[in-house]
């Protein structure tokens, strides 16, 4: 067998690492290691907050929902009762369903009208008016909810402006305390939260706008298209990333409401406006319930999850 031809030998030897590449190559992966290392220690100090005030009472209150306790004294194993409880009891389970209604009010609504006022203001965005409808309609982002459910409690009560207003065009009839009237309570919380989140949704909207391609809609014009068309075809394909984020946000707002609720309601009249964040503050602090309420907000935490992921999952598979 004939061994190496002298060509052969000085290809394998020039093809062979010398001691200088493989120091080298040596010195490359300690330096990656070293910057991976140092990575890690600036993140150290969000990752150990994060376990310690997110992942810590998460895994707290999943073991909490496993007993029956009062918060004082000893507890007693309840096993999965306290979730069977939440999905039978009619209080506890309307207090879900009624945060999916307002779904419809903290989302749907805020979203459709911040399209529209947000396409108004970028045909409009060199004037005055442009300006001062921006200011107004992102005030209510500025103003604490607190105050806010005050402000609205005093305007939907009996003697309120809106009552007023809709007796001085001659629909006495319809007036009523729109926060205790079991039909309306929940709907009036509705239109408060889409006053508060009207404002994020049209400013969110508006930025997408703003990096739309202006040639596009001079095209669209040429080829005769109308300013329908050119929402239609044009602004609404281009801001599919920027409606999951809004949808995401209202939709978690509607699920996990509890300051607007608690102040302009407290839940009522009776159960028809209870959501579940503050059903779950009632049977804690109120009922000495934690474990029921502990379940309940297990609950409501899948029930955001299983909301808002297909949501994002949605929008990067389309814009992809």
């Amino acid at each position: 067998m004939e061994g190496p031809t002298p060509d052969t030998a000085v290809d394998l030897a020039e093809s062979r690492p010398g001691p200088a590449s493989r120091t080298r190559s040596r010195l490359r992966r300690r330096g990656l290691r070293g910057s991976v290392l140092v990575g890690w220690l600036f993140i150290l100090p969000a990752l150990a907050f994060y376990a310690v005030f997110v992942l810590r009472p998460i895994a707290l209150t999943f073991q909490y929902s496993m007993y029956t306790w009062d918060g004082i004294g000893p507890s007693t194993w309840a096993g999965f009762g306290n979730y069977v409880k939440v999905f039978t009891d009619p209080d506890l389970f309307a207090s879900i369903l009624n945060a999916v209604k307002l779904i419809v009010f903290f989302s749907a609504i805020p979203v459709v009208l911040g399209l529209a006022i947000a396409s108004t203001i970028r045909r409009i965005a060199t004037s005055r008016l442009a300006l001062v409808a921006r200011t107004v309609i992102f005030l209510p982002q500025v103003i604490p909810l607190v105050a806010a459910g005050i402000a609205w409690s005093w305007l939907l009560s009996s003697n309120g402006v809106v009552n007023q207003m809709l007796a001085l065009v001659g629909l006495d009839g319809v007036t009523r305390a729109w926060l205790g009237d079991f039909s309306t309570a929940l709907p009036a919380v509705g239109v408060i939260g889409a006053w508060v989140l009207l404002g994020l949704c049209m400013l969110l909207l508006l930025a997408g706008m703003s990096k739309i391609d202006p040639a596009l809609y001079e095209a669209a014009r040429l080829d005769g298209a109308g300013p329908l068309r050119e929402f239609l075809s044009i602004t609404l394909p281009s801001l599919r990333q920027e409606i999951a984020v809004c949808v995401t946000v209202t939709v978690i707002a509607a699920l996990a409401s509890f300051d607007i609720v608690y102040i302009s309601t407290q839940g009522g009249p009776g159960n028809a406006s209870m959501v579940p964040g503050l059903e779950i503050y009632y049977l804690a602090f109120s009922e000495r319930k934690v474990g029921v309420a502990s379940a309940l907000a297990v609950v409501l935490m899948v029930l955001v999850i299983a909301v808002a992921l297909p949501i994002q999952r949605l929008s990067r598979d389309r814009s992809s």
